[in-house]
């Protein structure tokens, strides 16, 4: 753009050196044929009148192309900052639907959490329970099995006297930690 402008004034400058210079030629009236009517006018006056007068709609007519394309490009400036904001709008308010949704989601997998650690935890007291009735079972029947042996035994003729008599003992509950069936029964 600078270099158009440039330009354009020196091509007026050219000009106006060019009529300086020969003034009294342009200055010089002839006859001149206007179609209808014949006039005596100078020709070079109205040519360099004409020429002015071209030269000043060219540059009202650049001025107003100019202007109006500032006030189109502060238009478009503002559009894309609105464009922008809202933008950026959307934008935190996907990052907070994001955050409640993670939030939300955190907080349904702690619940489910909490419920199947409590669901083990009965389980595992059901487990227990089950393995201390087997084990309670499992010494009854061994015990029973005992004294029906000592029965038989005592029942035979020429037994030798025994030194100590067999206590039943009482099956001590297993601690917290969970032990195998067969380490339950390796124990009795």
């Amino acid at each position: 753009m600078r270099a158009r402008m440039i330009i354009l004034v020196l091509v007026i400058l050219a000009v106006a050196g060019f009529a300086a210079q020969n003034w009294p030629e342009i200055n010089r009236t002839s006859t001149l044929n206007f179609g209808v009517v014949q006039a005596d006018a100078p020709m070079g006056l109205i040519l360099l009148t004409l020429l002015g007068l071209t030269l000043l709609v060219f540059l009202a007519t650049a001025a107003t192309m100019r202007s109006r394309n500032l006030v189109e490009s502060r238009q478009y400036a503002k559009d894309i900052h609105v464009q922008r904001e809202l933008a950026e709008k959307a934008e935190v308010s996907r990052f907070t639907d994001l955050r409640q949704m993670l939030d939300s989601h955190l907080r349904d997998e702690k619940q489910r959490e909490s419920v199947a650690h409590s669901e083990l935890e009965r389980s595992m007291a059901q487990h227990q329970r089950e393995l201390r009735n087997q084990l309670e079972q499992m010494y009854h029947l061994l015990t029973s099995r005992l004294s029906e042996l000592e029965r038989r035994l005592d029942s035979r003729p020429g037994r030798v006297e025994r030194v100590e008599e067999v206590q039943p003992t009482r099956v001590v509950e297993p601690a917290p930690a969970m032990h195998s069936p067969q380490q339950g029964r390796e124990r009795v």
